[in-house]
């Protein structure tokens, strides 16, 4: 009896801290309701709308989700460790979830992950729960076979929720397609060298397709955290019309 008092008393602590530790969600007006934007790790993030959840790259570890609702779709960028985390899928409930892939990331998780996938590749649409989902290149420049994001393996995604755009940029560089967007509403960009990009182009490209808000996310490379102050202060020395929304996206941080 006594152990089992021990083992709730550790859960209970784990439950708390994990939820301690992420910051509270923001919330955006759609023309049906609310959208609650929760930053949890790196590149994760979960969407919650319409009385759906959307998980996206869940990364890190059942623990960083204690007290968030199972998911209703889970997006997925890239087959890389922080995007396609197979340890956290499978300590997910993922029952009730569809699962949204690049034929690259399908093809990975079959070894692992025995559910039915919605593969959507670069350039192409599908349409789940109520929500228009379009599949964006994610590449490195310049484009060459050997380099860590080929163009066309993994996607970035614009989801239109409710009226509203929001872009995820997954593990890209600044390219043509992401400063081509248009008529954003939120933008999750990313900046970590030598993955994908360094502040300067990150902000550049955010200059080049004016997103209503941006996040700075997924800035932990190999020399550490990505300057976001920084990349805050360039956007919007540039154009005060960006709102640059910095979240603590690291435990610790």
């Amino acid at each position: 009896m006594k152990l089992k008092h021990i083992l709730v008393a550790v859960f209970t602590l784990a439950f708390y801290a994990a939820i301690a530790q992420r910051p509270a969600a923001d919330q955006l007006s759609t023309s049906k309701g609310n959208l609650s934007i929760q930053p949890v790790l790196h590149g994760t993030l979960v969407l919650t709308w319409n009385n759906q959840v959307i998980y996206v790259d869940p990364y890190g570890g059942a623990a960083g989700f204690e007290g968030l609702p199972a998911p209703d779709m889970v997006l997925i960028t890239d087959i890389h460790g922080d995007h396609m985390d197979v340890k956290t899928l499978q300590a997910l409930d993922l029952s009730k979830a569809t699962m949204v892939v690049p034929q690259a990331v399908a093809d990975s998780l079959a070894k692992h992950i025995k559910k039915e996938v919605v593969v959507v590749n670069n350039g192409k649409t599908t349409k789940q729960l109520g929500i228009d989902i379009k599949a964006i290149p994610m590449y490195n420049l310049p484009e060459t076979a050997d380099s860590r994001h080929t163009k066309g393996r993994g996607n970035g995604y614009v989801l239109t929720i409710g009226g509203k755009n929001i872009y995820i940029s997954g593990d890209t560089e600044d390219i043509e397609e992401m400063r081509a967007l248009k008529n954003i509403d939120v933008a999750f960009v990313c900046m970590n060298l030598p993955y994908t990009m360094d502040v300067k182009q990150a902000a550049d490209a955010v200059l080049a397709f004016k997103p209503k808000v941006v996040y700075p996310y997924h800035y932990r490379g190999q020399g550490g955290l990505a300057d976001v102050n920084s990349f805050q202060q360039t956007v919007n020395a540039a154009n005060k019309q960006i709102e640059v929304r910095l979240r603590s996206w690291y435990p610790q941080q």
